[in-house]
């Protein structure tokens, strides 16, 4: 077990009131009593100091284990920010530029073709120009998912296409993905997307080594993010939390309704998941770790590249992988509903979503704030303005079966009165 993420000081000192800070506790109390969540932990730091941790309920109903600090869960696609803030270190040092063509790395896109309007199968397709790694990283690429909705989507959902971590090797994975057509002319929509595993595989083809061994080395060993990896190793099981689902069928049904006959049904246990021994490292949705490793690496971001031992990116580069890289927000490029994050009132960085307007967004918090959560419900957010980080631990999905992240900033923001 690792140690704590931070120094702790008391709420009170860091502009926080005591009895608001309680509504939390009965909050995570609800969720638990009402069979919500099966466990869940929140830790809020301010100015660098832990002012408030919390875990209610069991990691592991059959066994009455319960979720505490050291419980180790799927984080998912909050493993997005970590791709993105590996690719930014090789920015920084004139590896990449985000304007290059991912054909430039991986020959197998050299003559894309995507889905021609209007399309009702997979084979009506048109050339079009290859997506950029900058494309890639905001999610502008023309590539998808498939718990989307679309013709590439089922595509990929017949293929079983998911960077999943049972599937073979990145590289390969990644070259089935180029057998396939864009959903859309690259830049022309946001469509949330396996883009992100596309540039952990860049990310390995730049600097020679797994992207495993690229996060080990490069920032889980500096920050001191020593139970954070793509698989859980034999230390770790005994800590290992069950993955619940609300619905009657796939987990991972984003957009699906909360309609399960049991609203915790096991999906996975901790004894038999395909993350103890995965084959596939996914820089999209692939990492497992503790609530204080997440810290650690929200920390990072909060201190604009910085921790205690030196500097991972520059002030600069950080502001610039948590800046707006859309034209306006994502609801002027997307769908109208998305799981993860509102799309109004928000824009989206590298990695991660950046709030414009709260009052667009329709939760409180500052502008420029940057986040990201994960199919497990798991979530993180930064802000810069109120010198916050904020990370939330369950496992339960899909991530959009309750409002938990908009009613968690509010109770958050509604306890910081200085």
């Amino acid at each position: 077990m690792g140690e704590t993420a931070l120094p702790q000081g008391n709420a009170g000192d860091f502009g926080f009131d005591a009895a608001r800070l309680s509504r939390i506790d009965q909050w995570m109390e609800s969720y638990v009593s009402a069979r919500k969540f099966a466990g869940l932990s929140l830790m809020i730091a301010r100015r660098g100091t832990e002012v408030f941790y919390r875990d209610k309920g069991l990691r592991d109903v059959k066994n009455n284990k319960p979720f505490q600090r050291d419980t180790v869960a799927r984080i998912y696609s909050m493993t997005k920010p970590i791709t993105s803030l590996a690719a930014m270190m090789l920015l920084e040092r004139g590896l990449i530029h985000l304007d290059q063509p991912l054909s430039d790395f991986l020959p197998e896109f050299s003559t894309p073709s995507a889905l021609v309007p209007g399309a009702t199968r997979i084979d009506q397709v048109e050339r079009c120009a290859c997506p950029t790694l900058h494309q890639i990283l905001t999610h502008t690429s023309g590539f998808s998912y498939s718990f989307n909705e679309g013709i590439l989507p089922e595509a990929m959902e017949e293929q079983k296409l998911i960077f999943g971590p049972t599937e073979k090797s990145l590289a390969r994975t990644t070259e089935r993905l180029a057998e396939l057509p864009l959903a859309f002319h690259p830049g022309q929509r946001w469509e949330y997307s396996v883009g992100i595993d596309v540039i952990g595989r860049v990310i390995e083809l730049v600097t020679g080594r797994s992207l495993a061994e690229v996060f080990a080395e490069e920032i889980f060993a500096p920050l001191g993010m020593s139970e954070t990896s793509f698989d859980v190793p034999e230390a770790r099981r005994s800590r290992f939390a069950a993955l619940f689902t609300p619905l009657s069928g796939g987990a991972m049904a984003l957009n699906a309704k909360a309609s399960g006959g049991d609203t915790l049904r096991l999906v996975d246990t901790p004894s038999k998941s395909p993350f103890l021994n995965t084959s596939m490292h996914s820089g999209g949705g692939g990492l497992t770790g503790t609530i204080d490793d997440y810290m650690r690496f929200a920390e990072i971001l909060r201190n604009r590249g910085q921790y205690a031992g030196g500097r991972l990116v520059s002030p600069q580069i950080a502001r610039f992988m948590m800046s707006n890289h859309l034209p306006g927000e994502i609801a002027s490029m997307g769908p109208t509903s998305f799981a993860e994050q509102p799309m109004t009132g928000m824009g989206f960085g590298l990695g991660g979503a950046v709030v414009l307007d709260p009052a667009r967004a329709r939760m409180p918090g500052n502008i420029g704030d940057f986040s990201w959560g994960g199919m497990a419900s798991t979530f993180f957010w930064v802000d810069p303005v109120a010198d916050l980080s904020v990370v939330f631990f369950t496992q339960l999905s899909p991530s959009s079966s309750y409002p938990s992240r908009a009613e968690l900033k509010a109770l958050v923001h509604g306890a910081l009165v200085g």
